[in-house]
Parts: structure tokens; sequence; C-alpha cells
């Protein structure tokens, strides 16, 4: 029955369900872009090649998921936005230097191709960094104070960390020879940082809230919940032995690695879920308080229903459409 029950916690689904998406696709463009500091023009070019068809389409998800925050829950969306203005302001501004860099670097003169890489890859590791920050800003309930800070600046690198790894396994995926090489290299310096950043939230997290601590560690719920950080520590050393026999001369598992990176991030966001669940701000509103009223709700249900399918449709068909390696860059 869809009521002034179900509807928030559909809403809920989708919005994670769009977040998700969004910091696995568009974290490997980001994490692309950030690892193209020291290497050569061609390389570049193949790097860019590589995320080419798929970056701004990937950028979707994170306009429905905030459109989602803003429609669904307009009190959450508030205070979020307001605790949030200036990371969020800087994130923009990262992601519009990204885009700009990416249509201009192979359109302006070549002594000012450079510089254009180098907005790419600021404008990437900008709109990284703060990405991190804000998730460690949600973590902390938005609370003053120098730890609370501290603590945010540790999420933003590790973050960073997460979508370069996962940058790198993409590039596995999508490219080979020497710079197939170099990304295997990159993935597993990467993926140490990766499994530090996630073992600081893990941590982080149970103690900001003695709610949190209950739900994780109580029995018998630290007994149900066990699998979640086992299979955790298991990808990550599954990972580090793949990496290490890595690449293989036929290509066929160069994919591997990125669905290990999904994995990761979805196992991940698994457990931020149900530690702040069912609070959409933490310790301060729920799904249900900050939720708009049902009519609302079930009219944007409605509109939701024909525009997923097709963000959904269209994601599926180009990822199928650019499948295999990344061919050379071309703009004529």
């Amino acid at each position: 029955m869809l009521d002034g029950h179900t509807l928030p916690l559909i809403f809920a689904a989708l919005m994670g369900i769009s977040i998700l998406a969004y910091v696995i696709l568009d974290g490997y463009d980001l994490g692309v872009g950030m690892l193209m500091v020291g290497v050569d023009r061609p390389d570049r070019d193949r790097m860019v090649a590589t995320i080419g068809p798929f970056w701004d389409a990937n950028e979707t998800w994170l306009v429905l998921g905030i459109g989602l925050l803003l429609v669904a829950f307009p009190a959450a969306h508030g205070i979020v936005l307001t605790a949030l203005y200036l990371p969020v302001a800087l994130m923009l501004l990262g992601l519009t230097l990204r885009g700009v860099a990416f249509e201009f670097r192979v359109k302006a003169q070549q002594h000012h191709q450079n510089l254009w890489d180098i907005a790419f890859v600021a404008g990437s590791t900008l709109a990284s960094l703060t990405q991190g920050y804000m998730l460690g800003r949600y973590v902390m309930g938005f609370r003053p104070g120098v730890e609370a800070e501290i603590f945010a600046l540790l999420s933003a690198f590790g973050l960073a960390a997460a979508y370069a790894f996962v940058g790198a396994t993409w590039l596995i995926a999508k490219t080979e020879g020497e710079l197939q090489k170099r990304a295997v290299r990159w993935a597993r310096a990467t993926l140490i940082l990766t499994a530090l950043g996630i073992l600081v939230v893990s941590v982080a997290t149970p103690l900001v809230s003695d709610r949190i601590f209950e739900r994780w560690f109580t029995f018998p719920n630290i007994i149900g919940l066990a699998p979640i950080p086992l299979m955790t520590a298991a990808l990550f050393a599954g990972l580090w032995v793949f990496l290490a026999r890595m690449p293989r001369a036929d290509h066929s598992l160069d994919l591997v690695p990125f669905l290990g990176a999904v994995g990761l991030f979805a196992l991940g966001f698994l457990g931020l879920a149900y530690s702040f669940y069912p609070y959409v701000v933490p310790e301060r509103l729920t799904i249900w308080q900050a939720a708009s009223a049902p009519e609302s709700l079930l009219i944007i249900l409605i509109g939701a229903l024909f525009v997923l399918p097709m963000i959904l449709g269209y994601t599926v068909f180009s990822y199928y459409v650019f499948r295999g390696k990344a061919s050379e860059l071309r703009y004529d």
C-alpha cells in the first residue's frame, strides 16, 4: 500500500541507489582525471578516451539524487545544503572546470593544451576532495569542533583515494599495453589507501552515536552483520592477490578488478545505510519527519517511473555500445 509510511521508504531507496550509482560511475571518471598527473600526452588522450562516451551521462545520477532529496525530503535538503553550502559550491566549481577542460583540451592551441589538462586534473581532484569532505561531515552529523573537521578532511582524502582506485581498475578494463601495466600499479597503491579510508570511516561511525554502536555491537546483531566486514576484508585481500597477477596476456579477466571495486563501494554503502537508518539527517530527522506529503510523493513517484527507466536504459545501452577496449581518441 502506497501510504505515508511506504512512500518515504521508496524514495529513500531511490535516492540511495542514485547516490551509489553516481559514486561508482562518476567516481571512476574523477579517478581517471586525478591519475593523469605526470602522464605523457598520448597516454592522457587514451585515458580520456576511456571515459569520453560516459562521463557527462554519469553525472545524471548526481542530479537525480539531489533532485530526489529536494522534492521528496525538503526539510532534510534545507539542513544538508545549509551545512554544506561551501563544499557543494566548490564541488560544482570542480565539476564545471572538469567539463570545460574536457572540451577545450583538444580545441585549444597546442601550447595551451597542457594547461587544460592541468585544469582537468584540478577539477577532478577538487570535486573528489569536496565529496569526501561532505561525506565526513555527514557521518559526524554536521557537528562543530576540531575533531569533526579532522575526520572530514581524512574522509576527503579517503574518498579521493577510493575514486583513484576505481579509476585505475576502469583503466585496466579499457586499456592495454604499458598504460594498462601502469594502471595495475596505480590500483595496487590506491587499494591500500582505500582500505585505510574505509577502516577510518568504519571505526568512527559507531563512535558518533550510541544508537549506531548498539546496532552493530550488541547480540545478536553482531552475528548477523558480521558478513559485511568479513566480505569487505575478503574482497580487499582477493583484489590484492588478483592485481598481483595482472595484466593477463589474453585480457579475459580485465573487468574483474573494476567489478571488485564496485563490490567494495556497494558494501561500504550498505554499512552506512544500515548505520544511519531511519535517519536522513543523522540523529536529527528521520525519513518520515523529512518527507513531503504523501499526495506529493505519489505524484513524484509516477514521474519517476517514467524517468528512471529512461536513465537506466540509456546507461545500459551506452555501456553496451562502447564495450571493450577504448579506441584512439578522435574529434573529427
